[in-house]
């Protein structure tokens, strides 16, 4: 009986060890760190990383501190702060996450953070505060991390931040600093200066300047004879992220990849990834990057540092030194990246260690054709359907073919060309695209595209002009008109946005004056219209004439604003 009483006490003892250690209350291990698994320490690089907003202080600053997971997420983790080569912690910490806790260790409270449950976790911040007196000196901020109960890193170290009394104030970024090969004089400076010559340089605009143009999305790496660092910057308008990438083609997937955007806090930090399509990109441990600055200034996110890292696009075969560049920008929510609403991939392979500036690459002949046919569909053939059934029924009165009018005949051959060619362009873009993309263009294209298809459908089944019910349909018929026509040109003008790439916008603006000019004719027929209903008009052939005339303008003008938009997708 004393002996089952024995392994119960026994197991007991167990299982409340085992519920301390998931807890986090792991004061037992401050000195050394190290879980007491039973196990040893892992001796591989590990997965996870500490990070810092500044790389010096002094008595009584605050420094933001990130433990960092990759793809593999941590359940435990223990993280301290200690001067270079001491082993006692100092100062102490703050926490804003319920996945972490204080601990007091050697007598001091609040020296070190813990987690507070094995919950999965890619990513906990703390603020630690320097003490406000004593012989202070550089320090390094140490952290264990659990993966599982049998495998776990201990002395996971950031870089050294140093004590200095004149420390200036943090920055908005994550910095690490380390010994680098290149002179002070030859850092990136945010700028085009040396683009071609000293730097390979992308840019959307062409050859816009990031230290002039607000709106300048900028891509610059430069190499240094006879070593393998390369020292990278990125800049760019966002309200999430910015991030750059290196690609073995022109599509979304096997990338290299580095973000610089907003965290959780709103502070703005450097990661490395990987992407593996059309999905969140996974997350890598920064590795061997140094030199790290970052900031943001009126939602312009900035990020310089130099990377040893070797580029991994995990090709199927050979090796090559050559990749597309890339730049995207989107939004971000506690500190996620979401879909980028914007791209730029350069149109050649480009050796980052051959001085050049990089153009972006041409949109492909299928989705100008995608462009073109919308633009004609909707600006062109749609129109003038709609203006033939509203404003021109009485132009051909009496003139019948095949047992029709004249102008209903137009207008179902005009309306029928306009959803052909809607349904070829919608075809041709998803067979390019290869699915869906983000953004409001390809939504808005697929509310026209069913509204439009739906369209002629309720028109084949519309009941007879004398029927009393046929008022319905011609207010819906009408109604459902001018909802695609809307959400059309709104389609459109999203879509000339992926065309449109010189800073003044132009095809925009021509766009803008396409939709005026339209206005514009609409209004005076509607006003013709109602003079003619309300005796107005002096006779059937003056109002006849008017009505031609205003047609004839409105094609000529339109077809001026279509042959400027057509030419300006051609050469985009």
């Amino acid at each position: 009986m004393e002996r089952y009483i024995c392994i119960i006490v026994l197991l007991v003892c167990c299982l409340r060890a085992v519920r301390c250690y998931s807890s986090g209350k792991v004061t037992g291990t401050c000195d050394n760190m190290t879980p007491q698994h039973k196990k040893g320490a892992q001796q591989s690089p590990a997965p996870f990383s500490v990070t810092t907003d500044r790389f010096s202080f002094k008595e009584g600053d605050e420094i933001i501190v990130m433990l960092l997971a990759a793809s593999t997420p941590f359940i435990g983790f223990m993280l301290q702060a200690r001067e270079v080569g001491g082993s006692s912690p100092l100062g102490s910490f703050t926490v804003t996450s319920g996945e972490a806790q204080l601990l007091t260790c050697n007598g001091l409270p609040n020296s070190a953070v813990s987690h507070t449950s094995d919950s999965p976790k890619s990513s906990i911040q703390g603020i630690w505060r320097a003490p406000i007196s004593g012989n202070l000196n550089s320090i390094q901020f140490s952290a264990s991390f659990v993966k599982d109960y049998s495998t776990f890193w201990v002395g996971v170290r950031s870089s050294p931040v140093t004590y200095n009394i004149a420390a200036a104030p943090p920055t908005n970024s994550i910095s690490i600093t380390s010994t680098s090969s290149f002179a002070s004089s030859s850092k990136l400076s945010n700028s085009s200066t040396g683009c071609g010559s000293t730097k390979v340089c992308f840019s959307q605009p062409l050859n816009c300047d990031p230290g002039v143009s607000p709106d300048c999305y900028f891509l610059s790496a430069m190499t240094s004879p006879g070593d393998t660092a390369v020292q990278l910057e990125m800049t760019g308008p966002s309200d999430g992220y910015i991030a750059i990438g290196f690609s073995d083609d022109q599509r979304m997937g096997n990338d290299d990849i580095y973000i610089c955007g907003r965290d959780s806090g709103g502070l703005i930090r450097l990661q490395h990834a990987f992407s593996t399509g059309r999905k969140i990109p996974d997350i890598l441990p920064l590795g061997n990057v140094s030199d790290v600055t970052s900031s943001v200034n009126n939602s312009i996110i900035s990020c310089s540092f130099t990377t040893r890292n070797p580029i991994s696009t995990q090709r199927s075969g050979g090796s090559s030194s050559l990749y597309y560049l890339m730049i995207v920008h989107g939004p971000s929510n506690n500190g996620i990246i979401g879909v980028h609403t914007g791209t730029f991939i350069s149109d050649t392979k480009v050796d980052i260690s051959s001085p050049q500036v990089v153009t972006s690459e041409k949109e492909p002949p299928i989705i100008k054709a995608h462009g073109s046919l919308m633009l004609i569909a909707w600006m062109t053939t749609g129109s003038l359907g709609m203006i033939i059934a509203r404003y021109l029924k009485g132009v051909a009165k009496g003139k019948h073919y095949f047992g029709k009018d004249v102008w209903f005949l137009a207008h179902v051959s005009l309306m029928t060309l306009t959803v052909a060619a809607t349904i070829i362009a919608f075809i041709l873009a998803f067979s390019e695209v290869g699915g869906w993309s983000g953004g409001a263009h390809p939504v808005l294209g697929c509310i026209v595209m069913i509204l439009a298809f739906f369209q002629p459908i309720a028109a084949m089944f519309r009941c007879g002009p004398h029927h009393h019910w046929r008022f319905l349909f011609n207010w819906s018929h009408a109604l459902n008109a001018v909802a695609i026509k809307v959400l059309a040109v709104a389609a459109i003008f999203t879509g000339l946005s992926y065309f449109s790439t010189s800073e003044d916008s132009w095809l925009l603006k021509v766009m803008g004056g396409f939709v005026g000019w339209e206005a514009t004719l609409y209004i005076l027929l509607e006003l013709h219209m109602r003079w003619k209903l309300n005796d107005h008009a002096e006779s059937a052939s003056e109002s006849t004439s008017m009505e031609l005339l205003l047609l004839v303008l409105f094609f000529l003008g339109n077809i001026a604003f279509l042959v400027a938009l057509l030419v300006g997708i051609g050469s985009s």
